[in-house]
């Protein structure tokens, strides 16, 4: 990829600090762009994941004389326990690919090695998103958009503690929410079509989708890096 391809969104050179927010709409279209001669290997990666994680839940829940009952919550604390470093090995392969660096399909399990800051993050995620659905679904969305960057934000620094990560989430989602609840929105059509594909076309529509919200990411963080003195800090 060139270099524009790798970073379309970065703020002009030569000591601009212009904030550059760009359309959800380009945002897809360098996504589309980045994923170029990735897209087998990034449906190969859901698969992997896909066939680890879904005929366990499927499979023993099915056979198990305890169903709905003590294996099922078993299961389920076991898919949570996991799930976080998945989401963190995920966001690092789609944002390696948006910076030009060489992915793999082995770098979904990066997120192993930070297992148990990245399994508090999703801990927590869930936690707070349910508590505050308990008021309404709507304040349950709204949390939940705000934390929406935070596996990015840990990705690209793993010191950082799964609370800060949230918070840092949240400040830099400020204002851009609904902006992004747009962009997933967009999505719908792609959904309704994987369905009619039996979920085939879900191998696909992952990357895109996953890629698209790292390039949000990458937009917020650029240019608000070009801003020293935002909230986001």
């Amino acid at each position: 990829m060139t270099q524009e391809e790798q970073n379309p969104y970065a703020p002009p050179k030569h000591g601009s600090t212009g904030f550059i927010v760009i359309e959800n709409h380009d945002l897809r279209a360098h996504s589309r762009q980045q994923l170029k001669g990735a897209w087998g290997k990034m449906a190969l990666a859901v698969f992997v994941y896909s066939l680890i994680v879904y005929p366990a839940l499927f499979i023993f829940s099915e056979i198990s004389p305890l169903h709905n009952t003590t294996l099922d919550v078993i299961l389920t604390i076991a898919y949570y326990i996991v799930i976080g470093p998945f989401y963190l090995g995920f966001s690092g392969l789609f944002l390696k690919r948006i910076r030009g660096e060489e992915v793999s399909v082995k770098n979904i399990f990066d997120g192993f090695g930070n297992f148990f800051k990245s399994f508090l993050l999703c801990l927590f995620y869930v936690i707070f998103t349910m508590l505050w659905s308990l008021l309404l679904i709507v304040p349950g969305i709204i949390k939940a958009l705000g934390y929406s960057m935070a596996y990015y934000i840990m990705y690209d620094n793993p010191d950082i503690k799964p609370l800060e990560a949230l918070k840092k989430s949240q400040a830099m989602m400020k204002g851009y929410k609904g902006k992004f609840f747009m962009l997933y929105l967009s999505f719908i059509g792609w959904a309704l079509l994987g369905l009619l594909t039996l979920g085939i076309g879900y191998l696909w529509l992952y990357p895109y989708v996953g890629v698209s919200m790292g390039n949000f990411y990458e937009n917020l963080k650029q240019n608000q890096q070009a801003n020293p003195g935002g909230s986001w800090q």
